[in-house]
C-alpha cells in the first residue's frame, strides 16, 4: 500500500513500479498479451505492424499532428485506429490480420482515459457478423477460462435500442437487476405537471433501499441534481414491509397508482422506486448514472463476477443539431444492415449499422463491424455524411481506388486491451496496468511532457505559434 497521491505516484512512477502491487498488474499485462498472441495465431491470424506516421483525417476524434521537416507546411497524424491499413490488408489477400497496436487520440479526457492507448486490432475477409462474434467471443471465453478458471455458454445478446430503453446506455452492467419501468401511461393521468409535461417518466426499483432515510434520500436527490448528471429533481417511492406504500408525491397519487408503479419497475417489498422524468433521451442517461451509482454503493458490482453481453443492431448514423448533418456512429467504413440499405435515400436515420460491441461488466472492451466494400456504397455513406465527391477522393481515394482492384467482403473487432486487461486483473483503473501512464490532463508528470520546443527547431519544422 501506499499514502502517496495519484500525481505522485506518477511523478516516481519507476519507484512506485517497486511495489508488488504495480509490478504484478504489468507482470499480468504480459501474460494477456502472450494469451491473446497466441490465440489469434493459432486460429490463423497474421501479426502485420501498420504504419504510425499518417494522414489526417476529418472524421472521428480530434488526430494529434506531426510536422513534416522535409515537407515544409504539410503535417503526418498519429492513428486512432489502423482501419484504413487493415481494410487494405484484407484487399491485399491477407485473410486473418492482428495487431497489439499503440493508438492515439486527441480528444478531451475523461476519468481513466489515456491519450494513447493500446488496442487489440483484428480483420477478418470473407465474412459475416456471425464468424467476426464467434471467432472473438472465443477469445474472449479462452482469456476467462485460462485467467479468471470461468467457463461461458454463448453470450447473451441486446439490440441498441433494446439496451437503451432498458438501461439506458449501451453498455449496461447486466451483473444486477434495476431494469427501468417506463412509466408514463401509468403516471400522466393526475394533476402532476411534472410528469404530464414530461417526454419519458421512468423508474427502477432499488433493492432493499426501502430503509433509506429521509436524509439518504435527500442526499440521493442532490447527486442527481449536480450538474454532471443534470436532473431537475427525483421522485420516490417506498415500498414498505407490510405492502403499502410511502411517495413524495401522495397528494397526487393514491395506493393503487404505488401499486402500479411498483409492478412496472419490478419493485418488491422493502425497495426503493426512484423516478426521474424530461426529455427521454437525456432522462435515460440521467436514470443510467444514478443506477450504476447505487450499484457501486450497494455493492453489486462484484469485481470477481463477470457478465459479458454482444449489443448489436447501432444506427449506423447519428445527427448532429449543431452541425445540422449527419455523422458515422462508428466510423464512415461501416456497412449497413443489408435489409436497410433501401433506407439510405428515404430515412437515413432509420438505418442500422452491421456493427456490434462486446460489453463486460458495463465496459465496452471491443468494438466492430462488417464494412463496406463495394465502391458505389462507399460513395453513397460519403455523400451522406457531407462530403464531396471532391472531398472524398481527397482524403479517401486511396481506399476507393483499391476498392476497384476487388475487395473480399471483410469485417473486425478491435479489442481495449488496457480495459480489457484492467478488468480481467478485477480493476476497473486502466492507469494500474500501463507502464507509464499520463494524468488526467493528459500530461506525463514524470518526464514533464507535453513540453515547449525550441524556437530553431520550431523554424526547421516551418511551424509558427499564435501570440
Amino acid at each position: 500500500n501506499t499514502d502517496g497521491g495519484e500525481d505522485l505516484r506518477m511523478k516516481y512512477r519507476y519507484l512506485d513500479i517497486r511495489r508488488t502491487p504495480v509490478r504484478d498488474n504489468l507482470i499480468f499485462r504480459h501474460k494477456v498479451g502472450i494469451m491473446v498472441r497466441n490465440y489469434l495465431s493459432e486460429q490463423g491470424f497474421i501479426e502485420v505492424e501498420t504504419p504510425v506516421l499518417i494522414k489526417s483525417t476529418p472524421e472521428g476524434a480530434r488526430d494529434f499532428v506531426v510536422p513534416s521537416r522535409m515537407n515544409p507546411g504539410e503535417f503526418y497524424a498519429l492513428p486512432q485506429s489502423p482501419q484504413t491499413f487493415k481494410q487494405l490488408l484484407m484487399v491485399g489477400g491477407l485473410d486473418k490480420y492482428f495487431q497489439i497496436v499503440k493508438c492515439f487520440r486527441d480528444e478531451d479526457l475523461r476519468a481513466d482515459r489515456q491519450p494513447e492507448f493500446t488496442q487489440i486490432d483484428c480483420e477478418m475477409s470473407f465474412v459475416e457478423q456471425e464468424d467476426v462474434i464467434s471467432t472473438f467471443e472465443g477469445l474472449a471465453k479462452h482469456l476467462l477460462k485460462e485467467l479468471k478458471g470461468l467457463e461461458f455458454g454463448a453470450f447473451p445478446r441486446m439490440t441498441y435500442a433494446e439496451a437503451m430503453k432498458t438501461y439506458g446506455n449501451d453498455k449496461p452492467d447486466i451483473r444486477f437487476g434495476m431494469k427501468f419501468g417506463e412509466l408514463n401511461d401509468l403516471t400522466q393521468h393526475r394533476d402532476f405537471k411534472v410528469f404530464n409535461e414530461a417526454e419519458l417518466v421512468v423508474g427502477i426499483a432499488v433493492p432493499n433501499a426501502n430503509s433509506y432515510t429521509r436524509k439518504e434520500v435527500d442526499a440521493l436527490i442532490e447527486w442527481v441534481k449536480r450538474p454532471q448528471v443534470g436532473a431537475s429533481g427525483m421522485v420516490y417511492v417506498k415500498c414498505n414491509e407490510d405492502g403499502s406504500f410511502k411517495s413524495s408525491v401522495d397528494k397526487f397519487y393514491n395506493e393503487d397508482d404505488l401499486k402500479a408503479w411498483a409492478e412496472r419497475t419490478g419493485a418488491k417489498a422493502g425497495d426503493l422506486i426512484c423516478i426521474l422524468s424530461g426529455k427521454a433521451n437525456k432522462v435515460r442517461g440521467q436514470l443510467s448514472a444514478l443506477r450504476m451509482e447505487l450499484a457501486e454503493r450497494l455493492g453489486l458490482r462484484k469485481p470477481d463476477e463477470y457478465a459479458p453481453l454482444w449489443v448489436v443492431d447501432f444506427p449506423l448514423l447519428e445527427w448532429s443539431e449543431e452541425e445540422e448533418r449527419f455523422f458515422a456512429m462508428h466510423h464512415p467504413f461501416t456497412s449497413p444492415k443489408p435489409e436497410d440499405i433501401p433506407l439510405l435515400d428515404s430515412n437515413p436515420g432509420a438505418v442500422r449499422a452491421n456493427a456490434y460491441d462486446l460489453v463486460l461488466n458495463g465496459n465496452e472492451v471491443g468494438g466492430g463491424s462488417i464494412r463496406i466494400f463495394n465502391q458505389e456504397l462507399q460513395a453513397k455513406m460519403f455523400e451522406l455524411l457531407g462530403f464531396t465527391p471532391e472531398q472524398a477522393q481527397a482524403q479517401f481515394g486511396f481506399l476507393m481506388n483499391a476498392f476497384k482492384y476487388g475487395a473480399p467482403p471483410h469485417g473486425g473487432l478491435a479489442f481495449g486491451f488496457d480495459r480489457l486487461v484492467a478488468l480481467l486483473g478485477g480493476q476497473e483503473t486502466i492507469r494500474d496496468f500501463i507502464a507509464f501512464p499520463k494524468n488526467n490532463s493528459g500530461r506525463d508528470v514524470m518526464i514533464d511532457a507535453p513540453s515547449p520546443i525550441d524556437e530553431a527547431q520550431l523554424k526547421e519544422l516551418s511551424v509558427q505559434l499564435a501570440n
